[in-house]
């Protein structure tokens, strides 16, 4: 019998032990896989940076000061809407285990185990991390499709302002 017989597809095992909780990452530090995630921002980064030298000469010298703000509240909206929103779950699951829920549409989840797994497991699980990924996307975006960016990052700070006004309503019920 062959092995995806015996076992299901690759996604009915990625979900059965998602949803197991199952395959919990260790406590060793998955040093192979930083690297491997290092180089990977490092590739992308130089990359928009190439490009943006390329097609942007005329660009200003800086974001202004909206564009930043209007950026840092589409950052905070996209990094935890990758990290911790349930329907996205399926989007970690290769990388993660569910744990528990976490609050409003919002999951807590683990890395799994190997040393590329792990870590892109912790990347995806961490708001905190994935804002350095989402900000330089964010930046490079805003140099390369100004206008397009302004328009998604606006999206986003609505979504943002709409959430606040939302837990600002459950707490005064």
């Amino acid at each position: 019998m062959q092995r995806s017989q015996r076992n299901g597809s690759w996604w009915t095992r990625v979900r059965r032990s998602y949803e197991q909780g199952t395959d919990e990452a260790g406590e060793g530090r998955p040093l192979l896989g930083y690297t491997v995630l290092l180089g990977g921002y490092a590739a992308l980064t130089a990359s928009a940076v190439g490009i943006a030298a390329v097609r942007c000469r005329n660009a200003p010298a800086r974001p202004s000061a909206a564009d930043l703000a209007l950026l840092s509240v589409a950052t905070f909206r996209v990094s935890r809407m990758l990290a911790k929103d349930s329907v996205l779950s399926p989007l970690r699951a290769p990388f993660v285990t569910y744990q528990e829920p976490a609050g409003p549409g919002e999951v807590t989840e683990a890395p799994r185990p190997g040393p590329v797994r792990h870590a892109v497991g912790e990347l995806l699980t961490c708001p905190f991390c994935l804002t350095q990924w989402v900000a330089t996307a964010g930046v490079a975006g805003l140099l390369l499709w100004p206008v397009t960016t302004r328009w998604v990052a606006g999206g986003m700070t609505v979504i943002s302002a709409a959430d606040l006004l939302q837990i600002g309503y459950d707490a005064l019920k």
